[in-house]
């Protein structure tokens, strides 16, 4: 239950509890301005007045006992009936009283058990309010008993009317508020399950990231430590100057290359600029340092506010972004890029563009030759945080490629 609804709830009860002392001090006063022409009999007024005293009585034990009430019970309907005979004798010597006997209609729900009880109840309260609409509950006068029974057919008609439509938005508010519930515990459930997928992603991130490592060693380290020791073999088994330099030569190289391969698959285990800034700040330095290093003009767009994001969810972005602009040197020969990156409700997305020759995405190799992952890389590193990658292109018009993942925060 929310605050709001908490308060509603309190300002009913407190409605149900004070409006029968309301209702008994305006019919009183209503009743004692005009007991001159109403009850004109002291033994009337006598009588009127030992009936309020007894109402006030039966309001204040009632107040006492309701404190523990948890719900209709035999106590509650003896004070409700107690109450309604009260409220018919004194709207029998006089029709203002009628004010304290419809107090009956705003707590009969809350004191009388069972439906058809309670529409027993209600019938009940309306007959005093017919009598005084007729000026006094007919005796003898067949032309009044018409128009009573007239009135408390209305009366009851109007009130059940009103009664329909009350329990039907009072339903239509309790299924308001189950699916707000149900809402709020999906929102839950989608909230751990992303937690839940981003931790397995992380998981298959990791054993992806061995695997890559473990064939990038093989296949660049590995061989050239092979080929250098092959190299320094020979020097061992020559005495000829020229072979010697020679093949220490060709180790030098063998061994700038390794070191090479080494330093970039160091670079790529994690993106360094995260580190220090957030997501759009190194991701803006991402695209100005490569529009230096490149010549291509580049731009840099951030839309909607910038949150904090799960660290897993800033380096897929960042990585995607630093494998498309390397794609994009290498294949587009573009001479502008637009990169934007866009916080929605529930999402972040990633669009870069740019307007190169273009390609047909059908036939592009999965790999981009130089130890990257092209296409399929970047796909897979959004699909392992439950994102998405699409790209759009053709020959002659430019790419552009767009990746969606959920917005999960740090944290």
């Amino acid at each position: 239950m929310t605050t709001a609804d908490a308060e509603i709830d309190r300002r009913q009860r407190a409605a149900r509890r004070w409006a029968p002392y309301g209702l008994l001090v305006v019919a009183t006063l209503l009743s004692a301005a005009t007991a001159n022409l109403i009850m004109p009999t002291s033994a009337q007024r006598i009588a009127a007045a030992a009936l309020v005293a007894a109402a006030f009585v039966l309001q204040l034990w009632w107040s006492w006992i309701d404190r523990t009430s948890l719900g209709p019970s035999r106590s509650s309907v003896a004070y409700y009936v107690v109450r309604w005979a009260i409220g018919v004798a004194l709207t029998a010597l006089n029709g203002f009283f009628a004010f304290f006997a419809v107090a009956g209609y705003f707590d009969a729900d809350e004191l009388i058990p069972g439906r058809r009880w309670r529409r027993i109840a209600l019938f009940g309260c309306s007959i005093p309010v017919a009598g005084a609409q007729t000026g006094g509950i007919p005796v003898d006068d067949s032309t009044k008993w018409i128009v009573f029974a007239g009135l408390l057919v209305a009366n009851n008609v109007l009130l059940t009317g009103v009664s329909h439509f009350a329990q039907q938005e009072e339903e239509r508010s309790r299924a308001r508020a189950a699916t707000i519930a149900e809402l709020r515990q999906a929102r839950d459930e989608n909230a751990a399950l992303q937690a839940q997928l981003l931790v397995q992603a992380r998981e298959a991130g990791i054993a992806d990231e061995r695997r890559r490592l473990a064939a990038e060693i093989h296949d660049t380290i590995a061989q050239g430590l092979t080929g250098i020791i092959a190299q320094l073999q020979v020097v061992a088994n020559t005495s000829d100057p020229a072979a010697v330099q020679e093949r220490v030569g060709r180790a030098t190289d063998l061994a700038r290359h390794s070191l090479g391969e080494a330093r970039r698959s160091v670079q790529n285990l994690a993106p360094a600029g995260l580190s220090y800034d957030g997501l759009p700040e190194a991701m803006r330095k991402t695209v100005d340092q490569w529009a230096e290093r490149t010549g291509v003009r580049a731009e840099f767009t951030l839309v909607g506010t910038a949150q904090h994001l799960h660290g897993e969810v800033s380096a897929t972005l960042l990585r995607i972004t630093q494998e498309a602009l390397s794609n994009v040197a290498k294949h587009a020969s573009a001479a502008r890029v637009g990169v934007t990156l866009s916080f929605m409700d529930d999402e972040v997305t990633l669009d870069i563009r740019d307007d190169g020759k273009g390609f047909a995405p059908l036939i592009l190799p999965t790999r981009t030759g130089t130890g990257g992952f092209g296409l399929d890389g970047m796909r897979a590193r959004a699909e392992r945080i439950a994102g998405s990658l699409t790209v759009e292109s053709e020959p002659g018009s430019g790419t552009a490629l767009s990746a969606r993942v959920p917005l999960v925060l740090h944290g």
